[in-house]
């Protein structure tokens, strides 16, 4: 059985967030106002049917999606793109590929003890490193707790 999400994560730490967004074209003053949140993560999980919300006090970001199935994702206000997006299983953690103007983005998310980890990186070879392992500036590297 794949993993439980389910739970209201608090972040506890966001490394390289500046760098990441700097690499993504976000305006400065943005940049600026992102790297001062700290948002939470809300998650409803019913079987493969999951809504992952991004809430913080500048903006909020809801995705809804079914494991598994392509659909289109619109990014507007986070970095402008519109992309087809597929989540899967992969084992107990869950893989993002996104396919639209900007090729190889995606994410990684995953549980370990009461920690959720979200590695973000450009190249689809860096969702596979370890958090721990992946020193990057071109990656994100997140993690909450319940």
């Amino acid at each position: 059985m794949p993993a439980d999400f389910n739970g209201y994560w608090k972040m506890i730490s966001n490394d390289n967030f500046e760098e990441y967004l700097k690499a993504l074209d976000v305006n400065v003053a943005v940049r600026k106002i992102a790297n001062l949140l700290k948002p939470d993560k809300e998650i409803l999980q019913n079987g493969d049917h999951m809504i992952i919300k991004t809430l913080s006090t500048f903006r909020n970001y809801i995705m809804e999606f079914d494991v598994g199935k392509e659909f289109e994702e619109d990014l507007a206000g986070v970095d402008d793109r519109k992309c087809m997006t597929t989540v899967s299983w992969e084992g107990d953690k869950l893989l993002c590929v996104q396919k639209g103007e900007k090729e190889d983005r995606g994410w990684t998310q995953w549980i370990e003890g009461d920690e959720m980890h979200l590695l973000t990186g450009f190249e689809r070879r860096c969702l596979f490193f370890s958090y721990t392992a992946l020193h990057s500036i071109f990656t994100l590297s997140s993690v909450w707790v319940k």
